[in-house]
């Protein structure tokens, strides 16, 4: 492709040869750079180059088409003023600590958990601050970020991914900024970093046929009397811990059976649907009797949203051998096993959001009556284990 006098937009969109490529005079130094990754696909950003204190000096400006052409040259030239004027135009550029704060102040708004911020925060403060909290952030390079992550990459493999991501997070800003033009926790780094064998850690769970004794031993439990409604209730419904700790009376229609999970509550960031067997309904008008009707289904004693760790500190203490997060599992695990409802219906009960996007397409359905059936059969087997748990104890 032949380049113009000076660049224009539609050069910008379909340029595919790697290069730089001037916007000619009067462009203030602007450059279209055209890179091919490892990956093979093209990307395009902003260099500026222009004479600082008697160097040249090369800035970026934002990848192309976050920045369009137009943008691209406002900004040089306001550099080129900048410079003019006897300042320095990278005085402005924020270091790691201070990109990641406004990057965290951005992404607050949108994050449904609470605790997402104290994760950022903490995990941020813990691996990467002690070597980049300082550092320009358009100074900072693929070997930075892996000096932050391999010495903890074979034993800490998931929390160095998040960790990784959340470094590309302020990085893409930075991007779209114009402080760097590339992200140094991108492609380059799955190279460089080693393959991790270390097996994925899986939550604890119980096979479902033991899921009905642990139901009665938490009936057993002398300690927070809201917990054992709290436990049958997740188990008989298969939902999330927070989902059903956050749980409200005005989500729950007891006249028809029907718990309403809103939008903003669901990972999926869809409103889900819970048909509620007669022993889900039965759990919902015992606790009603200690805590009403009105606000919270199961309140800590405060009044407040029960925290994961209360929830995880009973399971622990009465040593029922699995987490919160693995009866769904064993739901499953039984749902596959033990019954011909199609993987649709199982999935929807677990509201698991269809990955195949010509299926999702196409299966508008949330399929409610036959899971309704799925959840029946589901208190069904565990009240037929209980049976026998009783008949073998007499």
């Amino acid at each position: 492709m032949k380049k113009p006098t000076t660049l224009s937009a539609r050069f910008c969109e379909t340029v595919r040869q790697p290069g730089r490529y001037g916007d000619g005079r009067g462009g203030h130094g602007l450059i279209l750079n055209v890179h091919k990754a490892t990956n093979g696909r093209i990307t395009r950003s902003w260099i500026q180059r222009i004479t600082i204190n008697g160097l040249i000096t090369h800035l970026g400006l934002g990848a192309f088409p976050f920045v369009g052409l137009a943008e691209a040259r406002k900004m040089a030239l306001e550099n080129m003023m900048i410079v003019k004027s006897g300042r320095n135009p990278r005085a402005g550029i924020p270091t790691f600590a201070e990109a990641a704060e406004i990057v965290i102040g951005i992404y607050a708004a949108s994050w449904r958990d609470q605790r997402t911020e104290k994760q950022w925060r903490s995990s941020l403060r813990t691996y990467v601050m002690p070597k980049l909290a300082q550092k320009k952030i358009n100074k900072i390079t693929t070997h930075d970020v892996m000096s932050v992550l391999l010495p903890h990459w074979q034993t800490k493999r998931e929390t160095m991914n998040r960790v990784r991501n959340r470094i590309s997070a302020v990085a893409k800003w930075a991007i779209a900024e114009g402080h760097r033009t590339d992200d140094p926790a991108g492609p380059a780094l799955t190279a460089a970093l080693p393959k991790n064998s270390t097996p994925r850690k899986r939550h604890a769970a119980l096979h479902f046929s033991e899921v009905a004794a642990a139901i009665e031993k938490v009936r057993g439990y002398e300690g927070y009397l809201i917990l054992p409604y709290l436990f049958e209730f997740l188990v008989l419904t298969a939902a999330r811990s927070g989902e059903v700790r956050g749980a409200t009376w005005d989500e729950i229609d007891l006249d028809n059976a029907v718990w309403t999970v809103p939008a903003e509550r669901m990972k999926s960031g869809r409103e889900h649907r819970v048909p509620l067997c007669k022993r889900a309904l039965a759990v919902l008008i015992g606790v009603s009797l200690y805590v009403g009707k009105s606000g919270l289904v199961f309140p800590s004693p405060t009044g407040k949203v029960l925290t994961a760790s209360r929830f995880s500190d009973l399971l622990r203490k009465i040593e029922v051998g699995a987490v919160a997060h693995g009866f769904r599992s064993s739901f499953r695990q039984w749902a596959a096993e033990r019954t011909n409802h199609p993987r649709e219906v199982c999935e929807l009960a677990l509201a698991h959001v269809n990955d195949n996007a010509t299926e999702a397409a196409y299966q508008r359905s949330d399929l409610f009556d036959r899971r309704r059936k799925l959840m029946d059969q589901w208190e069904t087997y565990l009240a037929g284990e209980k049976a026998t748990l009783k008949a073998i104890a007499a």
